[in-house]
């Protein structure tokens, strides 16, 4: 079989970065390549013309910033591949990585398995933890607190395990995300209230709802610097982080979880988002926590009075 994987990489100001995740994809000679689905979301650093001169790359200027999820979805109309691959322009494929991944799906025994990834290794050669539990109303309160900083379990990032063997998962970080095209179709692919972040944690709890398996796959390695272009505008990450949090908490906790979430994210967070920033001494925090909960108590009535169904 060939040409079953679409990949599709968002790009917004990721400089060179998005060069080399380009260059990477293909070298191992993988025959089951479709397209290499680049949607530029407005980027002002010229990083968009240096794909210019690549004759494997489709390009798509969205021309602002349309959000990841959003320009996700974009992305993968411009494909029919049995398969997608979701890429981070910071993010790096090594030479069998996609011939691996793609075996793997196709084994009879694996017909159930919706969404894969791999492990991700980062500039030093370490192993990154980049899967997830589903939040729980809980869960969302310890880290308020900063409680999952000394207890992981308490909070759904998965730190306490070294990510060195393949296991079943609720959720494989989007920086590598490997889904079939069908899956992705039938559930009209990302939520786009998420302008970023939990947009594809929130898709991976409507495949595992419709019965389908995530796996993670420790003997398939890619590489993902982490952090990327929202190490720029480290206020407004902060916003985008806790508006979709909310979003999140209202679309599946019910009200009153929801509401808890809210409150405490209002309440709570800035305070010992300060607390902590003092006790480090970085002023630059403390003046990026109160940027972003301005943006977040400014977005909040206009999402509450629309209905919530818009950003």
């Amino acid at each position: 079989m060939s040409h079953k994987i679409d990949v599709v990489i968002v790009n917004w100001n990721s400089g060179d970065q998005v060069l080399q995740c380009v260059s990477s994809i293909g070298q191992g000679g993988d025959n089951d390549l479709a397209r290499i689905i680049v949607v530029d979301n407005g980027s002002t650093d010229g990083s968009e013309k240096l794909l210019l001169p690549l004759t494997n790359v489709e390009l798509i200027k969205a021309g602002r910033n349309l959000g990841f999820g959003k320009a996700c979805n974009l992305g993968a109309r411009h494909g029919s591949a049995k398969y997608i691959l979701f890429l981070n322009p910071d993010a790096a494929v090594f030479p069998a990585s996609l011939q691996s991944v793609f075996d793997y799906m196709e084994r009879p025994d694996n017909q159930d398995v919706g969404v894969c990834g791999v492990q991700l290794k980062d500039e030093h050669g370490e192993v990154s933890r980049s899967c997830t539990r589903f939040p729980t109303v809980s869960g969302f309160l310890a880290h308020t607190v900063g409680l999952d900083h000394f207890i992981p379990k308490f909070g759904h990032f998965m730190r306490e395990w070294d990510h060195a063997s393949d296991r079943s998962v609720d959720h494989v970080i989007g920086a590598f995300y490997f889904i079939r095209r069908e899956i992705f179709d039938q559930l009209q692919g990302f939520d786009e209230r998420f302008f970023v972040y939990l947009e594809d944690l929130d898709l991976s709890r409507r495949v595992k709802t419709k019965g389908w398996r995530i796996e993670f796959l420790s003997n398939i390695q890619a590489f993902h610097k982490g952090g990327g272009t929202s190490d720029q505008i480290k206020a407004r990450r902060l916003f985008y982080s806790q508006r979709s949090k909310i979003i999140y908490s209202y679309k599946y906790f019910g009200f009153l979880g929801a509401t808890s979430v809210l409150l405490s994210t209002l309440l709570l967070e800035p305070l010992s988002r300060t607390g902590i920033s003092i006790l480090r001494g970085s002023l630059s925090s403390i003046k990026e926590t109160w940027v972003a909960y301005g943006l977040l108590i400014s977005w909040l009535p206009g999402w509450i009075f629309n209905g919530r169904k818009k950003n």
